[in-house]
């Protein structure tokens, strides 16, 4: 029995361009074998494409490693952590003035809270419309990503928080606190309250939202850096915020900065390695071509 493979373009339309595998998709009749045929091409293509995207992201990890690697050391050899620390509270007059200050408590870190976990649930409602409405079909794989990333980093930053017992600034003798600082791998001695302020959970909330930069590349490449612009923004008007407030220094920060990106670009980078999948749960378009160029 013969086959037929159509698709809805002709062999020469603008999404062979767009996509090659669909020149292999041109209506013909094929016996057995040259369908095991077209499939194999097909198969070697797929692997060929997908390979070619896996190299395109290694600077996404190369790159931002490096440079969270040389400004760690920089902090750490400039001691950067305390110099903006000890200005941030000499300049609120050696205290911590805007710990309770409706700008920086009330308004940047409840609410900025309230609305970081809003903005999830929207994107968790765009993900259930995707699945059931078919015009949104090829958002779905995307959203799924975008929620998984989100989620997972700012429990992975919970999670360290949880075991690397370090103090908040504003705990610290050196600004009027009743504890000594304790660094991340020096014994802390019995008796001593739990410190939970490293890294930094509050930021997390924000830079999270850099996996748009990875939502944005399934679904519009040229919207990336506005992605992950918000995911920056978002994330350093809460970190600043907390540092003003003497919740965090400037290093706690950065490593969740680094967390959240690790796990956005490997979400997005184990979702690659599946896309047969990608291609069922967009009803058969392939996730290179759905949405590139729109």
């Amino acid at each position: 029995m013969t086959v037929l493979f159509t698709i809805p373009y002709t062999l020469h339309g603008p999404d062979n361009r767009r996509n090659p595998l669909r020149l292999f998709d041109a209506p013909f009749e094929a016996s057995p074998k040259m369908k095991a045929i077209h499939q194999e091409t097909r198969d070697f293509l797929g692997r060929a494409v997908s390979g070619a995207h896996h190299q395109a992201l290694w600077p996404c990890l190369w790159a931002p490693l490096i440079a969270f690697a040389t400004i760690s050391f920089s902090l750490a050899y400039l001691n950067a952590d305390e110099w903006l620390a000890d200005y941030f509270y000499g300049l609120q007059g050696n205290r911590w003035a805007l710990r309770r200050h409706f700008i920086t408590d009330d308004l940047i870190h409840d609410l900025g809270r309230v609305t970081s976990i809003l903005a999830w649930l929207c994107a968790f409602s765009a993900w259930i419309v995707a699945r059931a409405w078919k015009p949104w079909s090829h958002l779905h794989p995307p959203l799924g990503r975008l929620l998984i990333a989100t989620l997972l980093a700012t429990l992975l930053v919970a999670w360290i928080k949880s075991w690397t017992n370090m103090d908040c600034p504003w705990d610290l003798h050196r600004y009027g606190g009743s504890r000594p600082f304790i660094g991340l791998f020096s014994q802390r001695p019995e008796g001593l309250p739990q410190g939970r302020c490293f890294p930094a959970g509050h930021a997390s909330g924000g830079y999270a939202w850099m996996s748009l930069y990875f939502f944005f590349v399934s679904v519009k490449p040229r919207w990336r850096w506005l992605g992950l612009a918000i995911g920056v923004i978002a994330g350093l008007v809460f970190g600043v915020a907390q540092q003003l407030r003497g919740a965090h220094f400037l290093s706690h920060d950065l490593w969740t900065i680094a967390v959240c990106w690790i796990t956005a670009l490997t979400v997005h980078l184990i979702a690659q390695r599946h896309p047969a999948q990608e291609r069922g749960a967009t009803s058969g378009e392939e996730p290179w071509a759905s949405g590139a160029d729109r």
